[in-house]
Formats: structure tokens, sequence, C-alpha cells
């Protein structure tokens, strides 16, 4: 088989990593890719938004499956080009995708479908949400409508936090048209997880559970980020939760998705707290997370081109996947100053040696130099690890970090501590 990855951060470079392990595979292409996915994948100077031009390089090339990591594809409706060319492709189309894409369509639908999440309402108008603070409990959370790069979600517990927010999303357009509609929502208490599951349209295909760390620093301070780190399972995940969250979210989802038309293939993410109550959904996405992807895929032993085909060819009927017994970790090395302002362009070194401690890293934001390997983005590296409990997979974690320097990275240093 002949496979293109669409797309050029961690989470790419962690599904290329799986799969080239398939024996089924004999090429695979990477568009654009990163330096470290050279060694499996040929690179392709084109940008994951260029939709037309992949399509076509699809169609010359022969591709026999294409799979699409990043959100901005997909809502440009990547997925609906390559099924008018009959070209197979991983991913849901645009209007399923608004799933992610809007967040008060993923409320609505919601509402619509008894699936639990907190309850919310949307403003089109600054003035108006502004008007709903000087009433408005608090803490709630503010989020702009539209993709924002996981970065478009303030947790507000004063009224003049709210006022600083909505200046920022809507009348500063920090988040272009994302951030012209508001969802407002009730402030969630207990503990967040993360629930991945491939869908070939009528079928779910539920993957390994996980939790990421989605603030900037230690103890969960700090601005909300694309992720700065992961572990696989999740800590709180029982029989019982499992089977819950497939009951009354994953399944109406599907289902209600198909009802209106949008039939649902590729993965389906949700965020969820666990709360008193149960398990609630705080976002929807419409594709693989970052960093999850990365801790799930070091404990999958099956092959994940069986699965990604069968979602396409909706036909996931007689696909089983095997697990790793062992849990996994991940912690993305970061630019200084990301998620806000930061300096790409420092030398990394230390890459070899911190991988001879076992380790796997998979390059986020990095560029080839004239004098090596540099730093192009928020977050550079992934450095991740699996192990029988989850203290011997981070300390082989920060035990590789500790050989691995650029200028001004940071990391958090409370990934999956006091975790089993």
């Amino acid at each position: 088989m002949k496979i293109l990855i669409v797309g050029s951060g961690g989470r790419e470079h962690a599904l290329l990593w799986k799969i080239s392990q398939s024996k089924r595979v004999n090429k695979i292409f990477a568009a654009p890719g990163n330096p470290g996915m050279k060694q499996l994948a040929d690179l392709v100077d084109i940008k994951p938004t260029s939709i037309i031009e992949l399509a076509d390089f699809a169609q010359e090339e022969k591709i026999d499956l294409t799979v699409v990591g990043p959100e901005q594809p997909l809502a440009l409706g990547i997925v609906d080009e390559f099924n008018n060319r009959n070209l197979k492709i991983f991913g849901p189309t645009q209007k399923s995708a608004m799933i992610e894409t809007s967040k008060s369509f993923a409320k609505e639908f919601m509402r619509k479908n008894n699936i639990p999440t907190p309850g919310f309402k949307v403003f089109n108008s600054a003035n108006e949400a502004l008007e709903y603070f000087l009433k408005a409990p608090f803490p709630l959370v503010i989020k702009a409508d539209g993709l924002a790069a996981g970065k478009g979600v303030y947790i507000c517990r004063k009224r003049d936090e709210a006022v600083a927010a909505i200046k920022e999303i809507m009348l500063e357009g920090k988040f272009g048209q994302s951030g012209e509609r508001v969802v407002i929502e009730e402030f969630l208490a207990g503990q967040e997880m993360t629930f991945m599951a491939v869908c070939d349209g009528k079928r779910i295909f539920p993957l390994a559970t996980s939790m990421d760390y989605k603030k900037a620093l230690e103890g969960d301070n700090g601005p909300n980020t694309g992720g700065m780190g992961a572990i696989s399972p999740a800590p709180q995940i029982s029989k019982d939760l499992f089977n819950r969250i497939m009951k009354t979210i994953i399944q109406p989802t599907v289902s209600g998705l198909k009802f209106e038309n949008k039939e649902y293939k590729g993965l389906l993410y949700a965020g969820l707290m666990i709360t008193r109550d149960g398990p609630k959904v705080l976002e929807f996405n419409a594709r693989f997370g970052d960093p999850e992807t990365q801790v799930v895929l070091m404990r999958l032993k099956s092959d994940l081109v069986d699965i990604l085909e069968g979602s396409a060819d909706e036909n996931l009927f007689d696909i089983v996947a095997d697990w790793e017994e062992n849990v996994s970790g991940c912690v993305v090395l970061a630019a200084k100053g990301y998620p806000q302002k930061y300096a790409s362009g420092h030398r990394i070194q230390g890459l070899e040696r911190a991988k001879s401690l076992g380790v796997e890293i998979f390059h986020a934001g990095t560029a080839q130099g004239k004098d090596g390997l540099l730093s192009s983005g928020g977050r550079v590296l992934n450095v991740c690890a699996t192990a029988p409990s989850m203290k011997e997979a981070m300390d082989k974690i920060y035990n590789g970090i500790s050989f691995i320097t650029f200028n001004d990275m940071i990391f958090r240093r409370d990934i999956g501590l006091n975790r089993k």
C-alpha cells in the first residue's frame, strides 16, 4: 500500500511511526511532514490546507489511503474533495466535522440528543455577553466558537476576567472569524480525560483512553495550550465508566449525526469531565488528539492501517485491537513563551543520547537548518515511553529529557506524577 499522511506535527509523526510498522505498507508520503519524519517517509512540499493540490498528488501517485492529522483540512472539506474523486481517505466530511469546527453547533446537537454537557449560552454580540456577566454565576468558561488550536478556552473565576476574555476574543479578534461567536458554559469540577473512537458511519471502535495536560504550567496553572503532555490509560477509567461513556455519549453522538445526514467516518474525540454526576462532554474534536495520539499509539499492538482502512471502507465489523498492558506517557518540550509569543531557530541537541535510553521522540515544531536541527514552533518535541508503571515510564522520559537541549526550552515536570 501507498499511504499519504497530511500534517507536520507530533501527532502526524506518531501516526507515521505506527503506520510504518504495518506489513501492508511499502511507501509513505507526508505532506508537508517534518525533519523527524524523513527517515520513514518521503516529504512532499504541500500545505495541509492546499486541498486541491493534495488530491491531485494522491491521484497522480495512486495513493491507497490518505490519513488526515490536523483539523484545518477537515474544516476546508478535504474529505469531500477526495470522495468526489473516489480517493480513499480517513476522516469526516466537512459537515460532519462541524462537531469540532462549531462549538455552538456541537452544544445544540448535544442538547437535542440528551448528551451530558455543561449548561451553556451562545452569544453573537460582545455587548450581550458583557451584559450577561452582570448576573452570571462565576466561575464560568468562555469558548471561541470556531477553531483556535486548543487555545480558545478561558476559565474565568470573576467578572473582570470574563470581560478581558470577551475583549480578546470578540473585540480584538485574537482568533479571527473563530471568535465572532462565543459559547459561555457553566464551570464543572472533576477530572478531565480523553475518549477517542474510530467510526465507520455506523460502527464504533473505541481506542485506549488517555488524559492530557492542557495548562502551560505545573500544577495545572497558566493559559490553555494545545497540550503539554499526556498519559494512557486515563487514571480514572473503569469498566463501568467506559460502558457509561459509550452508552450516554459516543453511541448517541454517532447515531444523532447519522440522523442529521452527517454520517460520521473517522476519529471522534470526546474531551470529558468526570463529575460527581458522571461523564460530561467539554468538547468534541473531529480528529486524533495531540499529544493523546502519541500515548495511545505507543500502546497499540495491532496494525493501525487495518483500523483506519476499516473506517474509510465503512467496514469496522471484523476489526479487533490488541493493547499493551504497559502504561505510557508523553512530555512536550516547548519554546519559552508558548502559547503566546516565543522565539524559534534554536539549535536542538541530544536526541540520539535520549533515544538510547528507550524513549520515542516525535517532532512537533522542528526545521532542518545548515548547522543541524532547529526549533520552529511553540511545541517542539514530544518525548514518550511505555513501562509497566507510570512512575517507570515518567522516570524514563525525564531521564531522556535531561540530555535534550535548545535555548529557552520549557516543559512541565509534573506529567504523570503521583500515578502508579
